[in-house]
């Protein structure tokens, strides 16, 4: 890349900042909590918004049925694609992935969690760090590149969706599963100061304690099914101590964990539980495999039910989310984002793993490398990420928008896919 091409791209995304900044926040004051999912209001805003700045944007309606399945009421996948150059089978296909569902408000916040607030050089809103601020860092560099005019091969193609929150099965998943589009790239969402390479997976499972049910007077004649349930828990708790002597070997990646998150059951005071249903949230790092974590942990829990007499235990999966993990030619992603990081942050960026899971691993499932990078501070904490008070840095977004259009015009610049 010549120095013009790069002090160019600069200059635009530094000219139109302020630009940027609007355009989120209007992303910002349209609501899209998920649940309960009723994101399609927020994409038609988002495709005016992407139109007004002159793309083309395809509004890819997702089918009831599936909206439903998938626990939401209405979602729409957008899909802008920039084709560089004048061969449509030269330069590789990049696509930038930002979800635009977020989760709700919840309490305490010091400002309308949709108003978009401006103050000290945040902006503060709900899905204004995860993820609807790379909806403007992705489309920034987008247009930052196609003003440059630079001789480029390949496409860009922007991959907005609505589902993350609930497991991205309609949104990525749905694009992949359809032949909407086949990158040889992605870059999903993220944050300025890492580059992530993996992440971990999730397993989440219903467990349906079923018992007998008795007057509170004669409970040896009932099966109580809380007493089971906490026989359960305590197995569940040993084996999430177990865990700990599993380390990744992905830097940032700690080891599998396992957290019971609810927990439902009983008739009255007086009565013996005949049922109880608790729902459990098992993370397993890359190096595990999600087949196999299911398997064990689905016979560990029949092994003690079966312990205990006339107690009847179903399972249920709820969510499979597989883990990131890293692909060859990922590394070609993480060397370009991290030398235009330290050119345009000062510093060395690490490329590390996280233990939350995303939409990339739906793209890195299908083969496809993919990394996370976007604007936002360091931490999901300093963010307030999923908290009260979500936050970004604005000039984490400018800064975040230079790394990415730089980026692109590497890996458009050597022509090959």
């Amino acid at each position: 890349m010549t120095s013009d091409l790069a002090l160019g791209l600069a200059a635009h995304i530094d000219r139109h900042h302020q630009d940027a900044v609007a355009f989120l926040a209007e992303l910002v004051k349209v609501p899209s909590d998920n649940p309960p999912g009723d994101c399609a209001p927020h994409g038609a805003r988002a495709a005016e918004l992407l139109e007004g700045l002159g793309f083309t944007v395809e509004r890819h309606p997702v089918p009831a049925d599936a909206v439903a399945a998938n626990g939401m009421v209405s979602a729409t996948n957008l899909i802008v694609r920039h084709r560089f150059g004048a061969d449509p089978t030269s330069g590789p296909t990049v696509a930038l992935n930002a979800h635009g569902d977020v989760v709700a408000p919840g309490e305490g916040w010091t400002s309308d969690p949709y108003g978009a607030e401006i103050r000290d050089g945040r902006m503060v809103g709900r899905g204004v760090a995860v993820s609807k601020s790379d909806f403007a860092t992705y489309a920034f560099a987008l247009k930052a590149l196609i003003a440059s005019g630079a001789p480029l091969e390949g496409t860009v193609e922007l991959h907005f969706t609505y589902d993350e929150e609930v497991g991205g099965q309609i949104g990525p998943g749905r694009i992949i599963e359809t032949g909407l589009s086949k990158p040889d790239y992605v870059i999903s969402a993220g944050f300025a100061y890492n580059v992530v390479i993996a992440h971990n997976g999730c397993l989440h499972l219903e467990v349906r304690v079923e018992g007998k049910s008795a007057h509170a007077a004669r409970p040896d004649t009932g099966i109580d099914a809380l007493e089971a349930a906490t026989r359960l828990l305590t197995s569940l708790y040993a084996l999430r101590e177990g865990y700990q002597a599993t380390r990744s070997n992905v830097p940032g990646i700690g080891h599998p964990t396992l957290v019971v998150g609810l927990i439902e059951g009983g008739i009255n005071t007086n009565v013996v539980p005949d049922l109880v249903t608790f729902r459990l949230d098992r993370r397993m790092i890359p190096e595990e495999t999600p087949e196999v974590v299911e398997r064990d942990l689905v016979a560990a829990i029949e092994a003690v039910a079966a312990q205990m007499s006339g107690v009847r235990v179903k399972i249920r999966r709820v969510l499979l989310a597989r883990p990131l993990q890293p692909l060859p030619g990922q590394e070609k992603l993480v060397a370009a984002l991290q030398r235009h990081a330290a050119t345009v942050l000062g510093e060395t960026i690490p490329a590390d793993g996280v233990p939350i899971y995303t939409d990339a691993r739906l793209y890195s499932g299908a083969g496809i490398p993919a990394v996370l990078y976007g604007a936002g501070p360091r931490t999901l904490l300093e963010a307030n990420g999923h908290r009260a008070d979500e936050n970004l840095v604005l000039e984490d977004l400018r800064k975040a928008t230079k790394v990415v259009a730089l980026t692109l015009a590497d890996l458009l610049s050597d022509g090959n896919p």
